[in-house]
């Protein structure tokens, strides 16, 4: 085992776009392999080999994982694409919902099961409403008021 193999963090980055010129949100996922591995259970060799295999597997991940819940309504999101480069996974996945959300409840258990120092940095942006928020394992739920 090599130090450097490690990172001292355990953090995820997640935006969350509204585009209703695509119908929906579009959400952007940033996280450590070896961290999202270790949570979804899953073999680095058996991942990586098999693209479609693993479009199934991100999906259920962020689907447990990530719950968005828009104006009442929870939703499921769906893979657009992912790639792995130099040890992190960055997830790019598209929500439908056909309205403006006025409010998002979000629950983001990323990885809180796993570290009790997990920091998941989140910005959302829905027209001129922006805001961040840091999820941690003691706090995974937020609601997030957009208003008119």
């Amino acid at each position: 085992m090599c130090w450097f193999m490690f990172h001292p963090v355990h953090v995820t980055l997640t935006s969350v776009d509204y585009a209703p010129e695509d119908g929906g949100l579009k959400v952007f996922i940033k996280l450590y392999l070896d961290d999202f591995l270790l949570d979804a259970e899953q073999d680095e060799n058996d991942f990586l080999t098999d693209k479609n295999n693993s479009t199934e597997i991100i999906e259920k991940y962020i689907n447990q994982k990530l719950v968005i819940n828009a104006n009442n309504k929870t939703l499921t999101g769906k893979v657009n694409t992912f790639e792995v480069f130099d040890e992190e996974v960055k997830i790019y996945m598209e929500y439908e919902i056909f309205e403006k959300p006025e409010a998002l409840l979000v629950r983001n258990l990323i990885m809180t099961e796993l570290y009790n120092d997990q920091s998941n940095l989140m910005i959302i942006k829905i027209d001129n409403f922006e805001e961040g928020f840091k999820f941690t394992s003691e706090i995974t739920e937020q609601v997030f008021k957009i208003g008119n």
